[in-house]
């Protein structure tokens, strides 16, 4: 489905690391096949964030061959000094995104910047640019690179893939309380799984409302954003001709 506000472009970059939280606890890190809904949830943020919207990301496509190569690295250690353990990430990934936003009905006091055509505008803007901020693909190390594209245009390693491919119980996504939707999850910050399915290359995403699995992690305020607080309220930038050309800097 393809929604009036939706963005699509295309991430690539010469190693990905989609970590599964199972082996990030013990040091040695091994990347999921596939990425994950939060990875491009904040591929997405880099490119264009604001409090006023939430980003829905629909579908992924594979373009390249999913291949693995395992490193030696030296992480730091806590308590001084350098560990020794093994990375195994994706190599030469490249993604087609397909995404939109919807408002964020948490936050009421952000309603009077609610104007589709200009988040819109921007964030395709900002698509073309290559992002507000440096873009990963699932870790630091990993450098991203974002371009506008048509989804589903070129061709894919997967395309003609027969029947499907299941990835089992994985990781879904993180849901913080400023944008739970379910009357359960306010308040709450909550782990969500489910089982993602590739069909010719091409995982479609279930929503974060409708996630199988989850888990309450701990009890979580809302973060309030206000000029009488003095943070960030995203909005002065865009008021007048002035922020205007601020932003096409």
């Amino acid at each position: 489905m393809k929604y009036r506000n939706t963005v699509e472009f295309q991430v690539e970059g010469d190693y990905a690391l989609f970590s599964n939280p199972v082996t990030r606890v013990g040091g040695e890190k091994c990347s999921y096949h596939i990425p994950t809904y939060e990875a491009l949830k904040g591929i997405l943020q880099s490119v264009y964030w604001k409090p006023t919207l939430i980003w829905v990301v629909d579908a992924v496509r594979v373009l390249s061959p999913i291949q693995t190569e395992t490193k030696g690295v030296k992480p730091i250690n806590y308590n001084g000094g350098n560990d020794l353990a093994y990375y195994t990430y994706l190599k030469d990934v490249k993604y087609q995104v397909r995404a939109h936003f919807e408002w964020n009905e948490n936050r009421p006091e952000l309603e009077h910047d609610r104007n589709e055509h200009k988040h819109h505008n921007i964030a395709k803007r900002m698509i073309a640019r290559g992002g507000r901020r440096d873009i990963f693909l699932g870790a630091r190390e990993c450098q991203g690179y974002v371009v506008p594209c048509e989804f589903g245009e070129g061709e894919g390693y997967y395309d003609n893939m027969q029947g499907e491919t299941g990835y089992g119980f994985m990781y879904h996504g993180i849901t913080y309380a400023d944008e739970a939707m379910c009357e359960d999850d306010k308040g709450k910050m909550t782990a969500r799984f489910w089982f993602p399915v590739m069909r010719q290359g091409i995982i479609e995403f279930v929503r974060p409302e409708e996630c199988c699995e989850k888990r309450h992690l701990k009890d979580m305020d809302i973060k309030p954003f206000g000029e009488e607080l003095h943070n960030f309220t995203g909005l002065n930038e865009f008021e007048g001709e002035e922020g205007a050309c601020e932003l096409d800097k």
